[in-house]
């Protein structure tokens, strides 16, 4: 199973309409699990805290924790695919964690098992979780060894 915990919602009607695409597809491979936390409005350090808590109650000891973070890794969508691949055959859940416009607590990054960036860029947190779903998408298109664009 597939776990997204993200702090705050989506807003626009075109991304829940693109990331329910995707979601749709994604029924075919696994199930997907899409958690939104309350973005929070504090100083920094109080937010971050805030939104800690709220990102802890959704974790589980059996999950592989991936956190989206500006200063993780870069990868290849098929380097992502074979990562997804490799967790799943030793872990039955993997969480994936989008802060919100602080990023993260040092206690989530502590707790992440792989750290994850798509760029060192920033993007809108509602166009970037279409963006991460499609890329679990193309990495179980990729596990299957089906076609997908390139």
């Amino acid at each position: 199973m597939i776990k997204i915990i993200a702090v705050g919602k989506i807003k626009e009607k075109y991304f829940i309409d693109a990331l329910n695409e995707y979601i749709k597809r994604l029924s075919k491979y696994t199930k997907i699990n899409i958690i939104e936390v309350q973005d929070e409005s504090y100083d920094i350090t109080k937010t971050l805290e805030v939104e800690r808590d709220n990102i802890l109650k959704y974790i589980s000891n059996r999950d592989y924790i991936i956190t989206l973070q500006i200063d993780g890794n870069n990868i290849s969508s098929k380097d992502f695919s074979d990562k997804i691949n490799e967790i799943l055959t030793h872990h039955s859940n993997i969480c994936f964690i989008i802060g919100g416009s602080y990023g993260l607590h040092e206690d989530i990054k502590k707790k992440s098992n792989f750290k994850l960036s798509f760029s060192k860029m920033t993007f809108p947190h509602q166009m970037f979780r279409v963006m991460l779903v499609e890329q679990i998408y193309r990495s179980y298109k990729i596990i299957n060894n089906e076609t997908y664009h390139k």
